[in-house]
């Protein structure tokens, strides 16, 4: 909760917050979409669901030292961070059963975790043997 200490914090939180906040209509359609694709796809796939309460946790908001205001954030981004990186769980699983292939190795790229069980990159006897 860093902006407590910031310097005109009140100014730049009253323009920044309809911003943030907006973000919460696309997202929530985009939840809706990404249920309704993971739900019909993956066992039509034999793809195992992802367990969204692993991701999603929204439990700050009972804290008694925040005001109505910050709960009402922390339920936010509770919601939007958890939510994202379910969507991301998602995907990861997706890419896996569809394109098990390492990228190209190149500097700076991040190297998603789940990318190790994956084919290396031009190595057709690493492809063959994991999906062959």
């Amino acid at each position: 909760m860093k902006y407590i200490k910031t310097k005109w914090g009140m100014l730049k939180h009253f323009f920044v917050m309809p911003i943030i906040t907006s973000v919460l209509i696309p997202m929530v359609i985009m939840d809706i979409w990404m249920e309704i694709y993971h739900r019909i796809c993956f066992p039509l796939c034999g793809i195992k669901y992802v367990k969204r309460s692993n991701y999603i946790l929204i439990d700050r908001h009972k804290l008694k030292y925040l005001n109505i205001f910050e709960k009402i954030y922390c339920v936010y981004c509770g919601y939007g961070n958890g939510v994202v990186r379910y969507w991301s769980e998602i995907a990861a699983e997706t890419e896996y059963y569809w394109c098990g292939i390492q990228h190209a190795k190149k500097q700076g790229f991040k190297v998603p975790p789940h990318h190790e069980k994956f084919a290396k990159y031009n190595d057709e006897k690493d492809f063959e043997e994991k999906y062959l």
